[in-house]
């Protein structure tokens, strides 16, 4: 995962704290458990044992990743956004064409999306068909219902 991603100081914040929660909190209680469940016996028929494994290989791969998301994320200074053209961290105002309502999103990195908080991903389908978009221009975005052309109204920063 070498992809370079970017957050806000916030959202950077909450990937490291939960990354250091799995290494310094989770990680030694997985190591524990196995220890624990180790104590109990024969290897081969010890199911605690094989689920005490099998949670730290999908611990260690969750840390994996965000070792890897922390090490290529960037901290984007939205008071130097580009305001002419749909960016990250862009808050759009768009139109469905479709059903004619009018909606605001601001475009954030995939661990920061919250649709309740009218924050989505770049990399969903939406994002990936407005950015780079200007106001005016009519972006179309092939979501599971089929194909909806969303017009940009305006570009702010938030």
């Amino acid at each position: 995962m070498s992809n370079v991603s970017y957050y806000t100081e916030e959202g950077l914040k909450k990937l490291k704290d939960e990354l250091k929660q799995l290494k310094d909190v989770e990680r030694p209680a997985a190591s524990q458990a196995i220890a624990e469940a180790r104590d109990k016996g024969d290897l081969s028929e010890n199911a605690e044992y094989d689920a005490a494994k099998e949670a730290q290989g999908m611990l260690e791969m969750r840390i994996s990743q965000l070792d890897a998301i922390v090490s290529n994320a960037r901290i984007i200074d939205e008071d130097t956004l580009d305001l002419s053209k749909v960016l990250i961290h862009s808050t759009v105002k768009i139109k469905n064409l479709n059903n004619k309502m009018t909606m605001n999103y601001k475009l954030v990195a995939q661990s920061e999306a919250d649709v309740t908080k009218g924050h989505i991903s770049v990399e969903s389908p939406i994002g990936k068909a407005l950015l780079g978009k200007e106001v005016g221009e009519v972006a179309e975005a092939v979501v599971p219902v089929g194909t909806i052309k969303l017009e940009i109204m305006e570009i702010t920063r938030d």
